[in-house]
């Protein structure tokens, strides 16, 4: 019993450990974008629903002697693939489809050894079975549920903080290796051990029919669709911190746990209710921005309504096991559940809808699974699901309107999806015309004809890169801006400068010049380069920049890449002597200043913290360092008397695009 269950606990805590270890590495290559994670759980569900088939075949075809062979030699052959770093080749150069690059580099990096860990789970369930055949096999489903949840919640806490990413890669690899040796040992084991068929047990249940395959499916398909759903809402519209990214699936996961290692555990009683008021609480949620988008009230709602769903879906899904002879079948049910809800989400959704949609279809859907699964039970409780349904329905569909109200034009791609709306009348003059991604506004720009060119939102004149644009006043001035938005910056434009624009959403960069003026009115030239600022930058000449602004900061989505030391030297390269490169470090959550004044000291570079607390019509407040070798330019008065010390915070180690630690800065 033992070996069996170390080499499925082993299997699970390396399967979901590398899910994490993996993301880190490649996304800071596609601009810190959270559809990231979302299309790397894609990944993920595919090649283990590949791996379930994979288990159900040759347990299925192959005779146990055959079945250790097979498997041994794929183990062996997976070694080929350490240590799991993913190569530089796949970084993108700019105008490439990024799911499908994703997509290519996963299979590339990882595919193998993915592949096999994921067939672990059915097929040493079935070895198991077959050794063991009056044991309770689906408790083992529990425990590399269990470590898959431990695999996920000591990411963040005990490996992230302390260990490299490279070192991480590595030590997984070792893990790895490990795991296949025990693998190997479980299979001959098996092969040696397993009971002869007239010892086995008697099994006459009766084979499932269409309607139980249907079932499997749906049931884990609706926990995946709200899986990813709750996740692009949590991460893209209430606050964009990737350690939120793995609380969902964290959820996910307990629910397995939970619903798997008992039946007494989950009870319809208990849960049906609380399930159907949650899922109408979350809809009406989406129509309510205070209780929608605050992070105090919002997290915990759609984070608790997320777990019912899986506790209610897991839980019918575990009431519904059948004889371990289909226990195979069943568990690829359940992976190509996953599977379908995670591909309708991510990727066919962005495809589709023009804006974030699924998470309400998500929950009118669910509630009408609960009335097609509860249908034998009292009339009034399906009926009950169906109002619910009702509910959801109706306020998904005024989210929906509310959403294309008020809007000119709005598109969605990988990135997320991307709005422009009027604030009133184009002849008001305190009107104005806002770039809105989520619901984060990105840029705004008065429509009055005379006052379309003043610099709005964080870029004002009190603004840090305001006053440093101020004292760079020279003729030919060179800048560069890492985060288009709607190019406020070029207002500052005048005749005989350059102003290059580095931004990675092809749609960002065709709004700014098709719904706003500050590109077409600058008396700049205007450059743009489309695709991750950093490895363009890598890729370029000097640009010999006199004002360098970063400015990706600013929507709580951190992309650690263009805050790292590397990414100061890149910098640097492209800086003119006395140049100056100017940090938006405004943010709701973490206090990103320090980490730029400690890289701007491992350079011997000055650093000063603007903070512009400007409340007047059209300009909000700001968070800018400056940063610069020129001393005399930082003491001069302008900058002097809008200065803030730079707290620094005790033990923070300086990031570098090996290492970052985000809970040292949290507010």
């Amino acid at each position: 019993m033992f070996l069996y269950a170390a080499t499925i606990f082993l299997s699970a805590f390396l399967l979901f450990l590398v899910q994490p270890l993996i993301a880190k590495q490649i996304v800071p290559w596609f601009g810190g974008s959270s559809a990231v994670w979302t299309t790397c759980l894609v990944f993920f569900q595919f090649l283990l629903l590949a791996g379930y088939a994979y288990s159900d075949w040759i347990t299925r075809r192959l005779g146990p002697r055959l079945q250790s062979i097979v498997h041994v030699v794929l183990l062996a052959a997976s070694l080929v693939s350490l240590p799991i770093v993913a190569g530089a080749a796949w970084k993108p150069v700019g105008d490439e489809e990024p799911t499908w690059r994703i997509l290519g580099l996963l299979a590339a990096t990882i595919g193998l050894p993915y592949f096999l860990l994921s067939t672990t789970g059915p097929l040493v369930q079935a070895w198991f079975a077959r050794a063991f055949p009056l044991a309770t096999v689906y408790r083992l489903f529990a425990l590399s549920n269990l470590a898959s949840l431990i695999a996920l919640v000591s990411y963040p806490f005990a490996i992230e903080p302390w260990i490299s990413t490279l070192g991480q890669a590595y030590a997984w690899s070792a893990g790895y290796a490990t795991f296949v040796l025990l693998c190997g040992v479980t299979a001959l084991y098996s092969l040696r051990n397993h009971a002869p068929v007239a010892a086995a047990a008697p099994d006459d249940a009766p084979r499932p029919g269409w309607r139980d395959y249907a079932t499997w499916l749906a049931l884990p398909a609706m926990g995946s669709w709200m899986l990813l759903a709750v996740t692009n809402h949590i991460t893209q519209n209430i606050a964009s911190i990737p350690f939120l990214w793995l609380l969902p699936l964290t959820l996910y996961l307990l629910s397995f746990i939970v619903c798997f290692d008992h039946e007494r555990w989950y009870r319809r009683v208990f849960f049906v209710a609380p399930t159907l008021i949650v899922l109408v609480a979350c809809a009406y949620g989406l129509n309510n921005n205070n209780l929608s988008l605050d992070i105090d009230t919002a997290i915990p709602l759609y984070a608790g309504g997320l777990f019912l769903v899986c506790m209610f879906c897991h839980g019918e899904l575990a009431m519904l096991k059948p004889a371990p002879r289909h226990l195979t079948a069943y568990y690829l049910m359940i992976s190509l559940g996953g599977a379908v809800g995670g591909l309708l989400v991510g990727v066919v959704a962005p495809r589709v809808f023009e804006s974030y949609l699924e998470l309400g279809i998500g929950l009118t859907v669910c509630a009408l699974l609960a009335a097609l699964v509860l249908r034998k039970l009292l009339p009034v409780v399906p009926l009950i699901a169906l109002v619910a349904a009702g509910a959801c329905g109706y306020y998904a569909y005024k989210e929906s309107a509310d959403q294309r109200r008020y809007v000119r034009v709005q598109v969605r791609n990988f990135y997320g999806t991307l709005r422009t709306k009027d604030t009133g009348a184009i002849d008001e003059p305190d009107s104005m015309r806002r770039l809105v991604h989520g619901v984060i506004m990105h840029g705004e720009q008065y429509l009055d004809p005379e006052r379309r060119r003043q610099p709005t939102s964080y870029y004002g004149p009190a603004s840090g890169v305001g006053v440093a644009l101020g004292l760079l006043a020279g003729p030919h001035r060179k800048v560069g801006v890492i985060g288009l938005g709607t190019g406020t910056i070029a207002a500052y434009g005048k005749s005989g400068d350059v102003f290059r624009f580095y931004d990675i959403n092809p749609q960002v960069i065709d709004l700014a010049r098709r719904e706003f003026w500050f590109l077409g009115d600058s008396a700049a030239k205007i450059e743009t380069a489309l695709g991750d600022a950093r490895l363009n930058l890598e890729r370029e000449p000097s640009q010999q920049f006199d004002l360098l602004a970063v400015d990706a900061f600013s929507s709580d989505a951190i992309p650690v890449h263009l805050l790292t030391r590397e990414a100061m030297a890149v910098y640097l390269k492209h800086m003119k002597p006395g140049g100056v490169i100017a940090f938006h470090v405004t943010n709701r959550f973490l206090k990103l200043a320090p980490v730029v004044k400690q890289i701007a000291e491992a350079y011997q570079l000055g650093s000063v913290l603007i903070i512009d607390e400007s409340e007047e019509p059209g300009q909000s407040k700001s968070d800018w360092v400056l940063v610069s070798r020129n001393a005399a330019l930082l003491a001069r008065p302008e900058i002097a008397k809008a200065a803030s010390e730079i707290d620094a915070i005790a033990g923070l180690r300086m990031w570098t695009d090996d290492y970052n630690n985000l809970f040292q800065i949290l507010k």
